[in-house]
């Protein structure tokens, strides 16, 4: 084989596995892509109509699941109306997204203001709670931030915390972080993606 024979057959080769790693290329998401990361893989908690719950009860749904309180003035609340968005936005295929609330208030998120909480946004959203103890090792394990902070009573505090949610696929496999404020219509474009795998 001459020089120029065995450089076209270089040059070929190129170009096909080229062609190969283009075939192959992630889907661009608008939001974090976490996929493959160590952590926030599960969890074990009881939902508001006192339903133990895990990330397998929720197979073939895309879960969307925010860290959050009750008495949130505008942060939850406006996370929770941007899910509901989502969902308009996604047509017939909204009904494959499950969204999940987690208190980091479990000394006032009762089930019952639980439940009246998500009643206010979409029935289908499920909030969920655990003990103090538990929240502790779960907000680690999640790399959520949450504090409370002291207001004119003892019963009048307020929680700092952070603002983003998770992304499941619907095999149950963490695959976003969505910044709060990124807007429904970028969630809902990468909710498509991942519908589509």
């Amino acid at each position: 084989m001459n020089k120029r024979t065995a450089l076209k057959a270089l040059l070929s080769s190129l170009v096909v596995a080229g062609l190969g790693a283009c075939s192959e290329h992630k889907p661009a998401f608008a939001a974090i892509d976490i996929t493959g990361a160590d952590y926030a893989r599960d969890f074990a908690l009881t939902d508001h109509n006192g339903q133990p719950r895990s990330l397998k009860d929720f197979a073939g749904k895309i879960v969307v699941l925010f860290f959050g309180y009750t008495q949130c003035p505008d942060v939850c609340p406006t996370s929770m109306l941007e899910l509901v968005e989502i969902k308009k936005l996604l047509g017939p295929q909204g009904e494959r997204v499950q969204g999940l609330f987690v208190t980091v208030d479990p000394e006032r998120d009762t089930p019952e203001v639980l439940k009246a909480y998500m009643e206010n946004f979409d029935p289908t959203f499920l909030a969920l709670y655990t003990t103090p103890e538990k929240l502790q090792l779960l907000t680690k394990d999640y790399k959520v931030y949450y504090k409370k902070a002291a207001g004119p009573t003892p019963t009048s505090y307020s929680m700092d915390h952070s603002a983003g949610s998770y992304v499941y696929d619907t095999h149950g496999k963490l695959r976003l972080y969505t910044r709060y404020g990124s807007g429904a219509a970028l969630l809902a474009g990468d909710i498509k993606l991942l519908l589509q795998q």
